[in-house]
C-alpha cells in the first residue's frame, strides 16, 4: 500500500478543513490553464454534430472535436464509417475529445492554423491565426505553467497553515520571479513531449518529472539542472508506487466523466491535488533528513516547521534590521506562512499593502469602474476571440471599444457582495446569479426588439432557451470575483489619486461618449 492509505487520510482531513478554498483554487486553475480538462466539460461541451463544415476554420466557439474532424477530412476525403454505427462512433469520439481537451490549447490552435492554410491558403485570416497561436504559446509559458506552480504552493502551505489565501496561486507574479520557473517548466514540457513519442519512455518520464512543479513552488530560483536532478532523485524507486497511486483514483475519474466534470470540480481535483502535495512533502522530508545530494536546494523549512510566536518575533526583528521589502508591512496574519522568511523576496517597488476588497466606493469611482470594466470586457473578448479563432470579434453593437454588460455586471457584483466579501464561495454564487439574470434579460430584450438574441447559446448543453448556460455563467462569476477582489480596488486606488474635478470630468466624458454611441449605433447597422 506504500502509505497510500495514510496519504489519503491526511488529504481528506486537510480537505475538510480547507474545502471551499481548495475547490476555489482548483476551479480557478481549471478556468485559467489547460489542467483539469474534464472539469470544464460542463462549460465548453456543446451539442453533438457529426458533420463538420470544411469552410468553418474560424467559427466562433467551435468544439475541438470539429477541429479534429476538419483536419482529418483534408487528408481522408470521402472516407467514413458506414451507417448508424459510424455515427455512434463519431459522436462518442467527439464527446471524448471535447471532454478531455481544453478549448484554448496550443495543439488545437496549430490545427486551426493548418485548417486555415489547407482551406484558404495564405491569407489575412491565416496571419491572424498565427498571431493567436503566438499569444497562446506565450500564455502557456508565462501564465499557464506559473499558475500550476502556484497551485502546488497553495496545497503545500495548507499542510501547516490553515489561513493560506487563495491568492497564493499568484505568488510567483507577486515575487516578480518569472523567467527561471517559466524556463524550467518549458523544458519539462518540451522533454516530456519528445519522450511521449516513445510511449513507454513518456510514461516513465511523466513520473520522473512529476515533482518539478513542487520543487519550483518551494524554490523558484533553482536551476533547471538541479530541478530535474531532484525530481529524478525523489521519484527514484518510487515510479511504480506513484503509478499505483494514480491508478487508485481511476474510479473517481470515471465518475467525473459520467457527471460531465461536476464531481471532479466539486471533490476529485482538490482531493487529488491535496494527496499529491502530501506525497511531495513526505518525499522531501525523507530526502532532507537523509542529507542526500542536493538536499540543501529544498530550502523552505517553514513548509512543515511552523515557527513559534517567539521565534517569529526574533526573526522579524532581524529582518527589520536588514531593511527587507516587507519592513513597513506587518505579516503576522494568523495561521499564514511568514512570507518574509521565504528564500525569494520581491523587489521593494513590488510590495504593496493588501488590497481591501470590502472598501467603500463613492459615486464617481463607481461610475469610473463601470466604464473601466466595460472597456476591459471589450479587450478581453477581442483577445480571447483572437487566440481561439485567429480573428478579431466585432459582434458588439457599439462602435466604441466597450461592452456595457461587463460594466453593469461589475457594479452590481460590487454592490451585492458587500456583506459576503469575506466568504469567496458566497461571493462567487452571488456573481453567478447576477450574471445569469443579466445575460438572460439582455438576450430576451434583444430577441424581442431585434428578432435575435445578442448571444445565442442554443448549441451548448444545459442551456436555458439558448439565452444562458451554466458554464458561461460560471466563467463570468469567476471574472466577477477577480473584479471584486483585485481589479476594482486596484483601479479605484489609481483613479482616486487624481483630483476630484479631474475624476468627474473623466467620468462625464466617458458617459457622454457611451450615450452618443448608444444613439448612433443603430444607424451604423
Amino acid at each position: 500500500m506504500w502509505m497510500r492509505t495514510e496519504l489519503k487520510k491526511k488529504a481528506r482531513t486537510l480537505l475538510k478543513q480547507n474545502y471551499w478554498k481548495a475547490v476555489s483554487v482548483c476551479f480557478i486553475i481549471a478556468m485559467l490553464t489547460t489542467a483539469y480538462p474534464v472539469s470544464t466539460t460542463f462549460i465548453s461541451l456543446q451539442n453533438i454534430s457529426v458533420t463538420a463544415e470544411p469552410d468553418a476554420a474560424f467559427a466562433l466557439d467551435m468544439p475541438n472535436s470539429e477541429i479534429v474532424i476538419q483536419t482529418v477530412s483534408h487528408f481522408f476525403e470521402g472516407v467514413s464509417l458506414p451507417g448508424i454505427g459510424g455515427r455512434i462512433v463519431s459522436a462518442a469520439g467527439q464527446i471524448m475529445i471535447d471532454m478531455f481537451s481544453n478549448h484554448i490549447t496550443l495543439f488545437f490552435n496549430i490545427l486551426r492554423s493548418a485548417n486555415a492554410f489547407l482551406s484558404e491558403g495564405a491569407s489575412i485570416g491565416l496571419i491572424l491565426t498565427a498571431a493567436g497561436l503566438l499569444l497562446a504559446f506565450l500564455y502557456q509559458i508565462f501564465i499557464n505553467n506559473l499558475l500550476l506552480i502556484g497551485e502546488k504552493r497553495f496545497f503545500m502551505e495548507i499542510h501547516s497553515y490553515r489561513g493560506t489565501m487563495i491568492s497564493k496561486i499568484f505568488f510567483l507574479f507577486k515575487l516578480r520571479c518569472l523567467r527561471r520557473p517559466a524556463w524550467v517548466m518549458f523544458c519539462r514540457t518540451l522533454f516530456q513531449s519528445l519522450w511521449d513519442l516513445t510511449i513507454v519512455g513518456g510514461i516513465i518520464k511523466h513520473y520522473e518529472y512529476s515533482m518539478i512543479p513542487f520543487i519550483l513552488a518551494e524554490n523558484p530560483q533553482i536551476s533547471r539542472r538541479d530541478a530535474f536532478f531532484l525530481s529524478r532523485q525523489l521519484t527514484a524507486h518510487n515510479k511504480w508506487r506513484l503509478f499505483l497511486l494514480d491508478l487508485s483514483f481511476a474510479g473517481w475519474t470515471v465518475l467525473s466523466v459520467l457527471t460531465l466534470g461536476l464531481l471532479e470540480f466539486l471533490f476529485v481535483n482538490p482531493y487529488i491535488a491535496t494527496c499529491k502535495a502530501e506525497l511531495y512533502l513526505s518525499l522531501r522530508r525523507n530526502y532532507v533528513l537523509s542529507r542526500a545530494p542536493g538536499y540543501e536546494r529544498l530550502n523552505d523549512s517553514c513548509l512543515e516547521h511552523v515557527p513559534s510566536e517567539d521565534e517569529l518575533l526574533i526573526r522579524k526583528a532581524l529582518y527589520d534590521d536588514s531593511k527587507g521589502p516587507y519592513t513597513k508591512i506587518s505579516y503576522f496574519a494568523p495561521e499564514q506562512y511568514p512570507v518574509f522568511l521565504f528564500s525569494v523576496q520581491p523587489p521593494l517597488r513590488a510590495v504593496r499593502s493588501p488590497l481591501k476588497a470590502g472598501r467603500k466606493y463613492d459615486a464617481c469611482t463607481m461610475l469610473f469602474l463601470f466604464h473601466a470594466f466595460s472597456l476591459f470586457g471589450w479587450l478581453l473578448e477581442m483577445l480571447v476571440h483572437l487566440v481561439q479563432n485567429g480573428t478579431f470579434n466585432n459582434d458588439t453593437m457599439f462602435f466604441a471599444p466597450w461592452v456595457p454588460l461587463y460594466g453593469l455586471f461589475g457594479i452590481l457584483s460590487l454592490a451585492l457582495t458587500k456583506r459576503v466579501v469575506q466568504k469567496p464561495a458566497l461571493a462567487f454564487a452571488v456573481c453567478f446569479a447576477v450574471y445569469s439574470l443579466l445575460e438572460y434579460t439582455s438576450n430576451l430584450v434583444s430577441d424581442l426588439l431585434l428578432g435575435f438574441p445578442f448571444r445565442d447559446y442554443s448549441g451548448f448543453l444545459l442551456n436555458l432557451n439558448g439565452r444562458i448556460y451554466p458554464g458561461g455563467s460560471a466563467v463570468f462569476a469567476l471574472l466577477g470575483c477577480g473584479f471584486i477582489y483585485f481589479l476594482a480596488p486596484k483601479w479605484a486606488e489609481q483613479f482616486e489619486k487624481a483630483g476630484r474635478p479631474v475624476r468627474w470630468a473623466v467620468c462625464i466624458i466617458l458617459t457622454l461618449l457611451l450615450a452618443a454611441d448608444t444613439v448612433f449605433a443603430p444607424l451604423r447597422s
